[in-house]
């Protein structure tokens, strides 16, 4: 594998480190034959500094290691994508990404699957948290029982639109029940990402 890629006249490849489970962008660097080796070898992610001329074990002083779940190559094999399940933020700044500067964003209305992560994560720490006043908060402290009353709610909500044949409400009310199966998930400590999972298994199957 690594005697195909195509390293630049430094000795070194570009690559870019994709969270595997949100497909989120983390961070670009570099590496050269020895740090992807010692990827390969140790399961998490090694790069070479071009500025202080070394290997660095990402995480190694933060603990923010990162997992590798597999490496690809691109077509002309001159720059690697590593999918990965990041044990902290990537970013030396704190953050989850480097790529946290917008410059051009679609001023339409598009969703995206990002949002899940973004709810999950809004989730959590309402969860952890319990600020007063907020409606997660309020779930959660009646429990499980309130919880998955709004969701037989909001699925009973979403047959009665699609029997309806009302797609403007058929929408409201299937985001409502996407947020309060998250919930759910999340006070059954069950990640909504094993759910992915078991979909993407499926789709393999078929």
């Amino acid at each position: 594998m690594i005697e195909n890629l195509q390293f630049d006249e430094k000795g070194l490849i570009t690559t870019v480190v994709q969270d595997a489970q949100t497909k989120e962008v983390l961070t670009v660097a570099y590496m050269n034959k020895e740090s992807l080796e010692k990827t390969l070898a140790t399961g998490q992610t090694w790069f070479y500094s071009r500025s202080r001329q070394e290997l660095w074990h990402k995480g190694a002083t933060s603990g923010n290691t990162q997992n590798v779940i597999a490496i690809r190559s691109d077509c002309d094999k001159d720059a690697l994508v590593i999918e990965v399940l990041p044990a902290g933020p990537a970013c030396h700044n704190g953050t989850t990404s480097c790529f946290t500067e917008t410059i051009k964003e679609k001023s339409d209305n598009v969703g995206s699957l990002d949002i899940i992560t973004e709810l999950r994560s809004v989730i959590q720490n309402r969860e952890k948290e319990m600020p007063e006043g907020a409606y997660t908060t309020y779930l959660f402290n009646e429990g499980i029982d309130k919880i998955c009353k709004k969701v037989g709610e909001e699925a009973t909500e979403v047959v009665i639109a699609s029997k309806n044949r009302e797609a403007e409400e058929l929408k409201w009310e299937t985001a409502d029940l996407i947020y309060h199966l998250l919930v759910l998930l999340q006070e059954q400590k069950l990640d909504v990402f094993d759910v992915l999972g078991v979909l993407q298994k499926r789709h393999e199957q078929h």
